[in-house]
């Protein structure tokens, strides 16, 4: 929690230069509001580029229990991610099986420890899209 903190913190004050990539891949900082508290809730999480979404990997690094922020997500999926020195309001949502399948292989392409994450849980982590919020024109089209 605390090392999050100082992550999150060094981040906001470099502008995502410094702590704003790990393990090769993109680090933005993901605020989701808590799902019992109501208070927003930030963590550095590392991303992916897919289109116009941002894909973010609930391993919570091999743990058997998904992340709180994960947690959250399926209680309010408006999150704000801060990516660099651009701040996004999007909508979390989980990837359907095809989109999982896909975007798997690139993913742990991307990042060498997301399948012995994966092995370690014991369970399929999830992947989240975290997409734009879709524009008031495209309702009901």
């Amino acid at each position: 929690m605390l090392l999050n903190r100082a992550h999150a913190w060094l981040y906001r004050r470099s502008g995502g230069r410094l702590l704003g990539r790990m393990g090769g891949q993109r680090v933005l900082l993901l605020t989701t509001k808590g799902r019992r508290t109501g208070l927003p809730r930030t963590t550095p999480v590392q991303c992916t580029r897919v289109g116009e979404a941002l894909i973010v990997v609930a391993s919570n690094r091999g743990s058997r229990t998904p992340p709180n922020w994960y947690q959250n997500l399926s209680a309010d999926p408006r999150v704000r991610v801060r990516l660099g020195r651009e701040t996004l309001q999007l909508r979390a949502r989980e990837v359907t099986e095809d989109e999982r399948d896909r975007l798997w292989s690139q993913l742990v392409v991307d990042n060498r420890w997301l399948a012995p994450a994966q092995e370690r849980a014991g369970r399929g982590v999830p992947l989240i899209a975290l997409d734009p919020p879709a524009s008031p024109t495209t309702l009901g089209s």
